[in-house]
């Protein structure tokens, strides 16, 4: 790593970068925590990440979360679901990212095939592609999980 790049974020020797893309992260820890097999993953807190996990766990994708904070940063700690052995989500896929946003209208949003959803961030909150169909409102496709 570049001596440029990385800064140090406390006196353990760890360093961080900037994130460009907390939501790619998140996706992307959790997606690597369920091929590793393991049974929770932590990340950073931030409002978009809980509603994001509220869709999620009320789904039936994640078991639960909890925040917790360590040493003055707010943390997230996702609890991963499995059925029998496997991950019960199949695939994690960021649509809309920060080069390129996605929008869709409520006419526009397509099922996930599978049993799976789309994540939409509307004028009314984070909600799952079935509750923006009935609602009646588009917004920002975030991702699909299947």
């Amino acid at each position: 790593m570049c001596q440029a790049v990385k800064k140090q974020a406390g006196k353990t020797g760890e360093y961080s970068m900037s994130m460009q893309d907390p939501i790619a992260d998140m996706l992307t820890r959790i997606r690597n925590a369920q091929m590793a097999g393991h049974l929770e993953v932590e990340m950073p807190k931030s409002n978009i990440k809980l509603a994001i996990l509220d869709v999620l766990k009320a789904e039936g994708f994640i078991r639960e979360y909890t925040v917790s904070e360590q040493e003055g940063v707010a943390k997230v700690q996702v609890h991963l679901k499995y059925y029998e052995g496997k991950p019960v989500i199949d695939t994690l896929k960021r649509i809309s990212r920060p080069g390129l946003r996605v929008y869709k209208s409520f006419k526009e949003l397509k099922s996930v095939p599978g049993f799976g959803v789309a994540i939409i961030s509307t004028s009314k909150g984070v909600m799952s592609d079935k509750s923006a169909r009935k609602n009646m409102v588009g917004g920002e496709v975030i991702c699909e999980v299947a």
